[in-house]
């Protein structure tokens, strides 16, 4: 994990959010970035054509929030630590708490449920 900076690490994360999610999310936008004096960036996205989501990386420390004006909404994760999270755990975890926010009528007309 040592000596990776933001490039490789965001490039990974957001391989893993593309090929998870497919056309339930949207396009990317990274800003905060940073490998100095420590690595962390915020990388902003659309899920399910309905939630604005932002996810930040801070020293190892990872996590997402639903936009909601200035503020965020936190998205519970077991998954805590970049390192030594299980990313199918992390991903799947995130559909949870994403899918129980959205009507199921707007999945199922979308064919996401």
């Amino acid at each position: 994990m040592q000596n990776r900076g933001y490039e490789v690490i965001k490039d990974e994360i957001k391989n893993e959010l593309k090929g998870y999610f497919k056309d339930k999310i949207g396009s990317f936008s990274i800003y905060e970035q940073t490998d100095t004096p420590y690595t962390m960036f915020s990388m902003q996205f659309t899920m399910y054509n309905y939630f604005n989501i932002v996810l930040n990386y801070d020293r190892g420390a990872f996590g997402c929030a639903i936009i909601n004006g200035e503020v965020g909404i936190s998205l519970k994760s077991s998954q805590k630590w970049y390192d030594k999270a299980d990313m199918t755990i992390f991903l799947k975890e995130l559909e949870q708490q994403i899918e129980l926010r959205i009507p199921d009528k707007f999945l199922e007309f979308h064919g996401w449920k």
